[in-house]
């Protein structure tokens, strides 16, 4: 699965930190996810498009 976050994040002017603190995860956390290394629980990606002010289906997609 592919995501736009680091580039949702970047436009926002957070840092990975940032993200991470106010969703209660790690920096580690959020690197793993931008690198499409861990997808995240139903749970985080809706926490996470609500942060970015964004949808689920926007932030995050299946690859062919």
């Amino acid at each position: 699965m592919k995501n736009k976050l680091k580039t949702l994040r970047k436009e926002l002017g957070l840092r990975q930190e940032d993200v991470a603190n106010q969703l209660g995860v790690t920096r580690q956390t959020i690197i793993a996810i931008e690198n499409d290394k861990y997808n995240p629980t139903l749970e985080l990606a809706m926490k996470l498009a609500r942060f970015l002010d964004t949808t689920v289906e926007e932030l995050f997609q299946l690859e062919n």
